[in-house]
């Protein structure tokens, strides 16, 4: 995919009055882009399987506890909106798949009180709406994760991530942001 024009992008605080559904469709995206082109069918079916309505009631109520112990460690982005009107179109649940305003990515920190998962601050999921990919939308969102991060006592001061090893859009932007390799996440089923 070719890099687009940098759009303005506001970055903000998740609220959840305003961005619940808007966040549920980022993160179905982000979900069901995770099998896609890095893992095979058999990959992606098993992330679209879970996005079950008992699984986005628990997902939403984690990010809303999340949030509840600190406000800005879930922070979504806009397009096309003014942010002195208090983000308008920020509910506009259609943005979120591509359209031309609204919130079209967002980032997640995990709160301070799980930092001693990694011993660091943890970028749980950062993801932009495709057809935004390549506009400054992630460069943005970026800049406030690492800026949550750097707000948090951390046992080490290093932010950690996990990214397939085949995401190579995803690595080379990590890797632009000074991120290097450290140790390797392995899974097997329960």
């Amino acid at each position: 995919m070719s890099e687009q024009a940098e759009v303005d992008v506001h970055v903000r605080p998740y609220d959840p009055e305003s961005d619940r559904e808007a966040l549920w469709e980022l993160k179905r995206g982000f979900e069901l882009g995770i099998g896609e082109g890095t893992g095979g069918d058999e990959k992606g079916a098993v992330y679209e399987e879970k996005l079950t309505a008992a699984y986005r009631e628990r997902w939403l109520a984690w990010v809303d506890r999340c949030v509840g112990e600190e406000s800005k460690c879930v922070v979504v982005a806009e397009t096309g909106t003014d942010p002195s009107t208090g983000g308008a179109g920020a509910s506009d649940t259609s943005t979120a798949a591509g359209g031309d305003t609204g919130v079209v990515g967002y980032a997640f920190v995990l709160p301070e009180s799980l930092s001693f998962v990694w011993d660091a601050a943890v970028l749980n999921e950062i993801f932009v709406a495709p057809d935004e990919r390549g506009t400054g939308v992630a460069d943005a969102l970026m800049d406030a994760a690492v800026g949550c991060a750097r707000s948090q006592d951390l046992p080490l001061d290093r932010m950690v991530l996990d990214v397939d090893r085949e995401n190579d859009r995803a690595r080379a932007f990590y890797e632009r942001y000074g991120f290097e390799h450290w140790g390797e996440m392995v899974a097997r089923e329960l």
